[in-house]
């Protein structure tokens, strides 16, 4: 048995998009969900409490992060992320791939894994399949990602190939080095760039490889959109209909949306809290860029169509003022109202799936928010 299991409830008439639950050891998450990024241990400026009244149900952390601080036999001592940081729901952890891979020059990649030097402090590591099993398993989160290669866009065809290649022998260590199959589960991540037959060769080696869930990566890493849609499109029928799809890295309203239809169950991204700490709000009208000077005497809501804690109380004149004296309030607040945007968004995306009309839904949103279909 799995510690995570998937349970689809629902397969929408209109789109096809499933509407399922999520069966974890810290409880269960109604899918399609969003998730907020907690890199570091914690999601920037908002308290667990915070994040449950908004209706967070599952939180994601960095293991390339929390190995350099605090380091995971740290967290380990401290019972675990769960009690490490007061977060009683499930987990999720990256496996600090996409962050090494990320740092470009300062990383060399072999078979055996791959050498980088500390962004923080230039000290060099050695991070494995097997390291990175060994650091989640003593962090305990619900869901384990295992260690691949990122390909970056654009990336020629035979790197890509490699590269995938490479990511499915990774994964067949990281299964042989994951200690704790009764309360963590192992999610594999298909890989391919943007050349269709190698997302076919790595979903079908990647599904070969039993485990409770599976992730596409390698999108939303730079290319048009259309292509990534295009991709996505190609790649998740490929995938078990009784396990969870997770794409990594995808947080915009526009591809929540259109990743929902296309079937995927599971999203994550930075972008709301980013955007916030530069002073953006996500709204029902479309982006709002509080800093700007024409809201210096605007006494309304972020959002009229909100109800979350910053909306109910406070302005945007109010909130550009913070943004514009650096009170990290103001960081606060639109963080509370960007992370309750989205998880409102996938609540009602989850409802049009109920009653089959998500393409209808998606038409309404986008007309508001000044998307193109």
């Amino acid at each position: 048995m799995y510690a995570v299991t998937y349970e689809l409830i629902k397969t929408c008439k209109q789109s096809g998009a499933r509407l399922g639950i999520l069966h974890t050891p810290h409880g269960d998450i109604e899918t399609p969900i969003f998730m907020p990024v907690g890199t570091q241990a914690t999601v920037k400026s908002m308290t667990p409490e915070e994040l449950k009244e908004i209706g967070s149900q599952i939180i994601l952390s960095n293991t390339y992060h929390l190995y350099l601080r605090p380091g995971h036999e740290l967290v380990k001592k401290a019972g675990g992320l769960h009690n490490f940081m007061h977060w009683d729901k499930p987990i999720l952890t990256d496996s600090g791939g996409f962050q090494v891979f990320s740092l470009g020059p300062l990383r060399k990649i072999s078979e055996e894994g791959v050498e980088f030097r500390s962004h923080l402090d230039g000290s060099k590591h050695f991070l494995t399949p097997e390291k990175a099993m060994e650091i989640q398993n003593a962090l305990g989160s619900d869901i384990m990602m295992a260690f691949d290669e990122c390909a970056p866009y654009p990336a020629s065809r035979e790197y890509v190939k490699n590269s995938l290649e490479r990511t499915t022998r990774w994964l067949e260590r990281c299964k042989e080095a994951h200690k704790n199959t009764e309360n963590q589960a192992l999610f594999g991540i298909i890989q391919g760039g943007m050349y269709k037959d190698l997302r076919e060769q790595s979903a079908k080696e990647i599904t070969a490889i039993d485990l409770p869930g599976y992730a596409i990566g390698g999108l939303s890493v730079g290319e048009p959109k259309p292509l990534m849609y295009d991709v996505l499109e190609h790649t998740t029928p490929l995938m078990p209909v009784n396990k969870p799809r997770y794409l990594m890295g995808v947080g915009s309203p526009d591809d929540l949306i259109e990743g929902v239809i296309r079937g995927v169950d599971m999203f994550d991204c930075v972008l709301p809290t980013r955007i916030a700490r530069n002073g953006t709000a996500m709204t029902s009208q479309g982006k709002v860029v509080v800093r700007n000077a024409t809201y210096a005497e605007d006494f309304t809501p972020l959002d009229p169509e909100c109800d979350c804690y910053t909306c109910r109380n406070y302005t945007k004149a109010y909130i550009r003022h913070l943004i514009k004296t650096n009170e990290m309030l103001g960081a606060r607040l639109i963080t509370t109202h960007n992370l309750h945007f989205l998880l409102k968004l996938m609540e009602n995306i989850r409802q049009a799936i109920r009653e089959d009309r998500l393409l209808d839904f998606r038409e309404e949103f986008f007309t508001k928010y000044g998307y193109e279909l």
